[in-house]
């Protein structure tokens, strides 16, 4: 495994130990920690393994963020939700 992939996979497991651990303020702050980490490996791997993989990679990493994603979705589509 590539040094992008193994990068990609530990991030996949803090991302879940993080998750694991309360929080006061829903997981923010931790999410926009993951996102500035994870954007440089989801940029290597897309470089070193092609964009099918780094479509994938992605694709799981928004699985793990699928809140920041899905507010980003509705601001995007003029639906803000206050909640």
């Amino acid at each position: 495994m590539s040094a992008a992939l193994t990068l990609a996979c530990l991030w996949a497991v803090v991302a879940n130990v993080l998750a694991m651990i309360p929080a006061r303020d829903n997981h923010w702050t931790r999410a926009y920690w993951l996102i500035a980490a994870g954007v440089p490996i989801l940029g290597l791997v897309t470089w070193q393994h092609g964009p099918w993989l780094g479509l994938l990679v992605m694709v799981a990493g928004m699985s793990l963020l699928r809140w920041p994603v899905v507010h980003l979705w509705r601001r995007l589509a003029g639906r803000r939700y206050d909640g």
